[in-house]
C-alpha cells in the first residue's frame, strides 16, 4: 500500500495487511504523536490496514 506521510511530505510503499501499530513501529513513528487515516477516516491503533487502502499518517498538532 502507498502510505502518505507529512512532515516531511513523502510517500512510502508498505506491504499489507498490517496493523496500524505495526505500521507506525516499522516507520519509526510514535503512536501517541501520529494520526493514521484510512480512506479518509481516522482509525485506531488496533485497526488492520489492507493493500488497497489509501493511508495517510499525520503528526498530532496541538496548540492553545
Amino acid at each position: 500500500m502507498n502510505v502518505a506521510l507529512r512532515n516531511p511530505a513523502r510517500t512510502v510503499e508498505v506491504a499489507g495487511p498490517i496493523m496500524v501499530g505495526d505500521l507506525l513501529r516499522r516507520l519509526g513513528l510514535d503512536r501517541e504523536a501520529h494520526l493514521v487515516i484510512r480512506n479518509g477516516t481516522l482509525v485506531p491503533g488496533d485497526a488492520r490496514l489492507e493493500d488497497a487502502d489509501a493511508v495517510e499518517v499525520r503528526p498530532v498538532i496541538s496548540g492553545g
